[in-house]
């Protein structure tokens, strides 16, 4: 028989489905992912911490799991919620099953309740603190624990997911994961130091794959320490929760400002506009999805993005030093940056996009022209 398990939101309402995966009790900010592939992706983003992800696509699992699509050595999320999990999985690349798969990383996760209503009550509300459990059945008493469970703002949960050590990257893009007809190993052979705040590994695969050498350090390394790695470019990752406590990285980020070229992805990019001194704010419901709209203002394209974060630059607070380059057209936020003067910038989705749209590849290869130019200067 199933186990029964609930989800317990802090505005007081109650979901009853049935766990799959592994069991237990967990907390984490609710929210949605609108994708309607991906989901291995997103279970292995270590931005997701803290998180208990709703997918709103109604049947997820049909393709099974396979060790060549990870983000991440293993998922950090809280919390996973589907409508239906597909007990039947068929792809040439399939390995295992999706419960099995959650199974044996420990992830708890969510069948049989009614996704759209979940959905359409964050969106009503704000992304809300909630707890999954199989141990207390009790409707007030899940309730209790979502209103004290944590809160991810001023929370810095990127020491929760930093590597231990640097790391040299060596894997390039599989060829089922990009679209690029460039050459393989472009010249000359650039250094880039990539600040691992949570990173998914396909943004490295595209930064070797561009003709890079990658070397990948955690996110709490000090300026020095990548000066004396003697980078050609130094790259800001993605990364889970807020941006603002993260402040030794905003002062490293500050003080590598003019002396190497710097981009920026999502977490990356936030910090990036917070060393130049703009702020961030907390989204409501924040955007996650791979089916995002990003007006390029220089080109006038636009791009359909992936995009998973909670958080943005507030525009009203951007310093003369930072101009806007992108806009999400959803809600008109701030979706990329650059320096006026320095050669920065950053944008507040993942061109890497995996899985996702390839749209926005070309920012990779502009980090690289960008890294050349300073080079031969």
């Amino acid at each position: 028989m199933p186990q029964i398990a609930k989800l317990a939101l802090e505005d007081g309402s109650v979901f009853t489905g049935r766990a799959f995966g592994a069991n237990g009790e967990v907390e984490g900010e609710v929210v949605f992912n609108t994708s309607m592939t991906g989901y291995q992706e997103i279970l292995t983003d270590p931005s997701y911490r803290g998180q208990i992800v709703t997918m709103t696509y109604p049947l997820i699992g049909n393709y099974g799991v396979n060790q060549e699509d990870l983000e991440n050595e293993r998922p950090r999320l809280s919390g996973f919620i589907v409508r239906e999990n597909s007990r039947r999985w068929s792809n040439f690349r399939g390995q295992e099953g999706l419960d099995e798969y959650l199974r044996r990383q420990n992830v708890f996760a969510l069948e049989g309740i009614d996704t759209r209503r979940l959905v359409r009550l964050i969106r009503s509300a704000w992304a809300m603190k909630g707890v999954l459990s199989t141990e207390c059945l009790d409707d007030e008493q899940l309730v209790e624990k979502a209103r004290a469970s944590r809160s991810l703002v001023g929370l810095d949960l990127v020491l929760e997911v930093l590597p231990k050590q640097n790391k040299q990257w060596r894997e390039k893009l599989s060829p089922w994961a990009s679209l690029q007809t460039e050459e393989s190993n472009p010249e000359p052979e650039l250094h880039v130091v990539a600040l691992d705040f949570g990173m998914k590994w396909n943004i490295a695969r595209h930064l070797t794959s561009a003709g890079c050498r990658v070397t990948v350090v955690p996110g709490n390394a000090s300026a020095d320490d990548i000066a004396a790695l003697q980078p050609d470019g130094v790259f800001l990752s993605n990364g889970p929760g807020d941006p603002e406590p993260v402040g030794y990285a905003i002062n490293t980020i500050s003080k590598l400002l003019g002396k190497f070229p710097i981009f920026g992805i999502c977490l990356g990019h936030q910090l990036l506009g917070l060393a130049c001194g703009a702020k961030t704010f907390k989204l409501k419901f924040g955007h996650r999805g791979a089916n995002q709209p990003v007006l390029n203002l220089e080109t006038g394209r636009v791009e359909i993005t992936s995009q998973n974060h909670g958080f943005a630059i507030e525009e009203e607070s951007l310093p003369d030093d930072l101009e806007i380059t992108h806009r999400n057209l959803n809600d008109n936020t701030v979706a990329g940056i650059r320096h006026r003067k320095l050669p920065a910038f950053g944008v507040q989705y993942h061109p890497e996009a995996s899985a996702g749209p390839h749209d926005s590849e070309y920012l990779f290869r502009q980090f690289r022209e960008q890294m050349q130019t300073v080079a031969s200067a």
